[in-house]
């Protein structure tokens, strides 16, 4: 009788032991297949997948290993085994499809930063939909389906999944919690860690397509959640601000008369005859091409147009932050000098003008954070003629004559178009004028037509707001520039002017330039267009500005004015002097140029530090923000 018992517990023990075992090694293949599924979509790529997962030297095991303790965990706080893979095996896809997506018509793939903006996503869907309808049918089939294969899945689990007592549950959390706990604070890419690279992890921050090849999609993802914790760049400190050469202002600096300045981002402007393997006729931007001045080499591509932005108006550089990064997302919480802050302190009315919602880009709070006083959108501004679902650029041009002919004392506005945006549906326009011919699909032909028809009408715009200004008395300064290149897909592709659909973050000169350079034009109706600015950063356009409106000041035209001086381009990947000379990955040189290194000092002191730079580069910004306070 003893043996029998004692071979019945043994028997018992034994059957616990098996299960238990049977359990974890389905919950370890559970995160198997997802790990696999997510960077099979994201790499589109089984070769690719497979090294992933098989080859010692990147982290697709620890990728599994970390699946799997997250799926033990969320299975113990819910109380019932293998229910954690219907939440984190659908959300994980989710995001992978995301990225997937994201990458073909804007190169990167899904940061963390992304999903605060999700409402300007939906906000832009109809015209995603319009441009792809059987794909958004796809979609939208798909989505139900797979909502109503979940369900199923959870009703199934909910009979057929044991609960876990709690020792069972005790014991997935004391090894899980403490494993991805201490995983997660060796994850900082600012600290070095051998754990870490035992673990073949390696945060490769200066080179995102490659921190998502080496690391996969979902370590990669979390290894940019920190990014909106912006350090200190090594060497910072007030000393290092208070050691930033200052130049003095020239002597008896003469403004002339005050000029007013208008200064029009308009969106996804580019010249489309550079496609030369095509012909567009007739031309579509004669004026525009006449009076070019140079071009703006933009950091971005077929979106995300808030980074651009973010440089013409403070003169600072989104190469000194992190990859991925959206300043007015993330950062623009404190008001901050910017050409609206430096215009009021001469006197004059700072307005932006956006015929749209002002909560997209979160433009509304940060307006008010870089000193505009007033900020018009759709919500504020009588309704405008349409071209599909975006205000046509001849309304808003309109619009801002009649706003410019109200002001009595000088004005600086800033504008953004919004007739330029994507995606270019064929019926958008009740005709298009603008005839391409070609080798181009037929497809393809019709997205470049709507394109083209769109920056036409942009030229006309323009050619309406300069000859407005060429009848006014007080001396009018427009200046209009592209935030990117439009994303026309496969047309780049098609016509042979591009590798990709999408730019290239990092490449030669010459490709870099092709592919980022959107047109700059710097005018006045007393001096005509100004000549040979060349390619230049949005970041330093603030000093062209004021030059051109005869103003000096100690950031816009001092400091900025010696970065000007020695480089053209300030890249993340890249500087470009003048003579076209490029140095490769210098923030990971040990050496960088002082210059470069105090722009990031001071940057960073006014953005994240203690303002010791405020007085001395901005001195009108404390005046101007304590008196709108």
């Amino acid at each position: 009788m003893q043996e029998t018992a004692i071979a019945d517990a043994t028997s018992r023990r034994l059957a616990v032991v098996a299960t238990a075992i049977r359990s974890v090694a389905l919950t370890f293949f559970f995160a198997l297949v997802t790990v696999t599924a997510v960077e099979l979509i994201t790499r589109k790529s089984t070769d690719a997948t497979l090294t992933f997962l098989t080859t010692y030297a990147q982290p697709g095991w620890t990728t599994c290993g970390l699946f799997f303790l997250a799926l033990l965990a969320l299975d113990a706080l819910i109380g019932r085994q293998h229910k954690a893979i219907l939440v984190l095996g659908p959300l994980a896809i989710l995001l992978a499809l995301i990225s997937e997506q994201k990458q073909i018509f804007l190169t990167d793939p899904l940061y963390p930063t992304d999903l605060l903006f999700g409402r300007q996503i939906m906000e832009l869907m109809p015209a995603l939909v319009r441009d792809r309808p059987w794909t958004a049918v796809a979609i939208v089939i798909g989505s139900l389906t797979a909502a109503g294969a979940l369900i199923s899945l959870w009703v199934f689990a909910w009979k057929r999944f044991r609960q876990l007592n709690l020792r069972q549950r005790a014991v997935r959390l004391a090894v899980a919690v403490p494993l991805l706990a201490g995983f997660g604070s060796i994850l900082d890419y600012n600290q070095f860690s051998e754990i870490r690279d035992r673990l073949q992890v390696f945060p490769i921050m200066w080179d995102q397509t490659e921190n998502y090849r080496h690391n996969g999609f979902m370590l990669a993802f979390a290894i940019n959640v920190p990014m909106a914790n912006v350090k200190a760049p090594a060497g910072y400190s007030p000393d290092a601000i208070d050691h930033i050469n200052q130049d003095p202002l020239p002597a008896g600096t003469s403004h002339r008369s005050k000029p007013d300045v208008i200064v029009v981002m308009s969106e996804s402007l580019w010249d489309p005859t550079k496609l030369t393997s095509v012909k567009l006729s007739p031309d579509p931007m004669p004026l525009i091409r006449k009076s070019e001045s140079g071009a703006i080499f933009s950091p971005e591509f077929g979106g995300l147009t808030a980074n651009v932005e973010f440089e013409a108006l403070t003169g600072f550089s989104n190469a000194f932050l992190p990859t991925g990064s959206i300043p007015y997302q993330q950062y623009v919480r404190d008001p901050i000098p910017s050409l609206a802050t430096f215009f009021r302190g001469e006197g004059y009315t700072a307005r932006a003008i956006h015929p749209f919602a002002g909560w997209f880009w979160n433009r509304t709070s940060v307006y008010k954070s870089f000193g505009f006083e007033t900020f018009k959108t759709e919500e504020t501004m009588p309704p405008m003629t349409k071209r599909g679902i975006f205000a046509s650029d001849e309304a808003l041009t309109k619009e801002l004559i009649r706003q410019a002919d109200a002001q009595q004392d000088p004005f600086f506005f800033f504008t953004v178009t919004l007739q330029g945006h994507g995606p270019y549906e064929a019926t958008r326009y009740a005709k298009n004028t603008i005839k391409v011919e070609g080798n181009l699909p037929y497809a393809d032909r019709q997205v470049l037509s709507t394109y083209a028809q769109g920056v036409k009408e942009a030229d006309d715009s323009l050619k309406m707001l300069m000859d407005w200004a060429k009848n006014r008395d007080r001396e009018t300064i427009i200046v209009v520039f592209g935030d990117h290149l439009p994303p026309l897909n496969t047309v780049y592709t098609s016509a042979g002017y591009m590798n990709d659909i999408t730019a290239a973050r990092r490449g030669p000169v010459e490709q870099m330039k092709r592919e980022h350079e959107t047109p700059l034009i710097v005018w006045s109706n007393k001096a005509g267009v100004r000549q040979d600015i060349g390619t230049i950063s949005p970041a330093l356009l603030p000093y062209h500005i004021l030059k051109e409106a005869g103003y000096e000041h100690p950031y816009y035209t001092g400091f900025l004015g010696r970065v000007q001086e020695r480089y053209d381009i300030i890249d993340r990947y890249q500087l470009i002097r003048h003579d076209g000379t490029a140095t490769q990955d210098w923030s990971r040189k040990k050496n960088v140029d002082p210059l470069v290194r105090d722009y990031r000092f001071l940057q960073h002191d006014i953005m994240f530090g203690k303002r010791r730079g405020l007085d001395r580069f901005f001195p009108a910004h404390a005046g101007v923000v304590g008196a709108a306070s």
